[in-house]
């Protein structure tokens, strides 16, 4: 081999490499944010949802993305997620928007609404119905880029350490319960209460509240409310799901590389269709376990039912009056509601009823 011309082409390949590896570097940069969620570690799913999109992102771009996830408490109290996020204390959270109505009503669109759709609906109104993009000019007001990033699923209604027979049942008691929902029972006498995931069993412990809706059964079952609260009821109608969001701060979304982007808004997809799937996993064991543990389960009685729905849609009515944002996400929202009704009314419901009903006769 010509010594001459080796030592030219090994030359000319070191300074390509001189030349590649800085544009490399500067494509994929090393970044490190601090992600803050509004629940405890022993919720493996809420929880859970955060360390599967700070393994993936970080799988993704060769371990340069690198994403630290808190539990609530170890930065900031659980119903402060947002507000470290908007102030810069950390780079993103998970949470849900509807624990901050109190900045804007219109926050609980991006959650869901008491009586609202149901998960996959809620999705598709998110994904395909121009839900989304709505839910990030709101927040975009508030400095915050919010992507979908997981969902309970339909929830129960809550643990109550006596009975509700009726409505008149429900005047002066004191639930833990958050979003609008909080509203809608207050209405029927409740006094509403707005705690985190890890308060909510001591305040029923020693009384200091007398119910508390907080997920289904396989959460429900990870915090004990069954030791401290028999009676279990069903269904959470302020929750047919709960979107649960990944919100971050606009200017640390903006300043990501575009692919770095793309790799956050992945994971989180794949993180919301594994958080519902091991909800509707869990949940039916979880319940059954509940029972076995002393859990009583009861429906709402129909008073209550159908005066929570009255009442829910003249508070909205309300707020799209006063609320120029609650109006621009309610004039979305509402026919978009009514479609899916019908849809579910034709197609699944029958469907479901009939199942239910059948299976009864294979026990």
């Amino acid at each position: 081999m010509d010594r001459r011309k080796l030592i030219k082409t090994t030359a000319a390949g070191a300074a390509a490499a001189t030349i590649a590896a800085p544009a490399i570097a500067q494509t994929n940069p090393k970044i490190s944010w601090r992600l803050t969620s509004s629940y405890p570690k022993s919720l493996d799913t809420l929880f859970g949802i955060s360390t599967h999109v700070a393994k993936r992102v970080a799988e993704a771009t060769d371990g340069n993305f690198q994403i630290q996830t808190f539990a609530a408490g170890e930065i900031v109290p659980a119903l402060q997620a947002l507000d470290a996020v908007q102030n810069g204390t950390v780079e993103c959270s998970h949470t849900l928007a509807s624990f901050y109505i109190g900045k804007d009503t219109a926050f609980a669109f991006e959650t869901s609404l008491p009586f609202g759709l149901n998960t996959r609906q809620q999705n598709a109104w998110l994904y395909q119905g121009g839900g989304l993009e709505l839910c990030r000019d709101l927040m975009k007001k508030f400095g915050v880029h919010t992507i979908p990033s997981g969902n309970t699923g339909a929830q129960m209604g809550g643990w109550f350490r006596k009975e509700i027979k009726s409505a008149a049942d429900l005047q002066g008691l004191k639930f833990r319960i958050a979003g609008l929902g909080g509203q809608i029972m207050a209405k029927l006498g409740v006094v509403p209460q707005t705690l985190g995931g890890g308060d909510i069993y001591p305040a029923l412990e020693r009384g200091t509240i007398d119910a508390a809706e907080f997920s289904g059964p396989y959460d429900d079952e990870k915090l004990g409310f069954v030791k401290v609260a028999k009676y279990y009821y069903y269904p959470g109608f302020w929750e047919g799901c709960a979107n649960v969001s990944f919100i971050a701060n606009s200017e640390k979304w903006a300043g990501l590389p575009a692919h770095y982007r793309a790799v956050v808004e992945a994971a989180c997809a794949e993180a919301n269709a594994l958080c519902v799937a091991k909800y509707d996993h869990g949940n039916p064991d979880a319940l059954l376990r509940l029972i076995a543990a002393g859990a009583e389960l009861r429906a709402f009685p129909q008073d209550v039912m159908q005066a929570a729905f009255k009442e829910a849609f003249a508070l909205y009515a309300d707020q799209a009056a006063k609320n120029p944002n609650f109006k621009t996400m309610w004039d979305s929202f509402l026919p978009y509601w009514k479609k899916e009704q019908l849809w579910f009314r034709v197609a699944e419901l029958p469907f479901d009823a009939f199942n239910a009903q059948a299976s009864q006769s294979l026990r």
